[in-house]
């Protein structure tokens, strides 16, 4: 029987089984998809092979785990993890500001208040160049607490040590920031989206 003709299904529940072929044959049935995927949002090889690798590896955790049940939706069910893995990415990268207990500090909420689709939360260098420039007109207090929060990745504890503010005016300074950040994406009017 020619490969071709082997459902995804089929060879799923073959890897379940012991087949290692089955699952090189499903990789190499939808690597190029998958990859051009990846690279579509993240515009970089090393990048892109990292996702690509670790896709597969949750892939593989699943199966083995046996916890997958799509039957005959491998393909889109493998490019959900690979998107998420991308947003993971993003998120990483780009230093979301880490707030504990509270959804209210989440960046995605300054620049819209409606919940956001998994594609709308790939920031890209437009939107954040959009946000930097939006920042720089943000009281000056605020806006330090901010950059050093989100760009440089400090703790309220360093960032207090390095203004010479309390913890909280620190927390306070960057809630008003946050706050100040909407009024001012309001006023430009700008709509954050893909």
């Amino acid at each position: 029987m020619k490969r071709e003709l082997i459902t995804d299904a089929v060879l799923v529940s073959n890897y379940i089984e012991g087949s290692e072929n089955a699952l090189a044959t499903l990789i190499e049935r939808h690597k190029q998809k998958i990859y051009s995927f990846i690279y579509s949002k993240v515009y970089d090889r090393d990048v892109t092979e990292d996702i690509f690798q670790d896709t597969f590896i949750k892939v593989i955790r699943t199966l083995k785990l046996g916890k997958y049940n799509e039957e005959g939706k491998f393909l889109p069910w493998v490019m959900r993890i690979a998107h998420n893995l991308v947003i993971d990415h993003f998120r990483k990268s780009n230093r979301m500001p880490k707030f504990d207990n509270t959804d209210e500090f989440n960046i995605f909420s300054v620049i819209s208040d409606s919940s956001l689709n998994a594609e709308k939360t790939l920031i890209k260098n437009q939107v954040e160049n959009d946000v930097k420039r939006l920042i720089e007109e943000l009281p000056e207090d605020q806006k330090q607490v901010l950059v050093m929060r989100m760009y440089k990745d400090m703790s309220f504890k360093e960032i207090s040590e390095n203004t010479g503010v309390s913890i909280n005016t620190a927390l306070g300074r960057m809630r008003y920031a946050l706050i100040n950040l909407r009024k001012v994406i309001e006023k430009h009017n700008i709509i954050l989206t893909n």
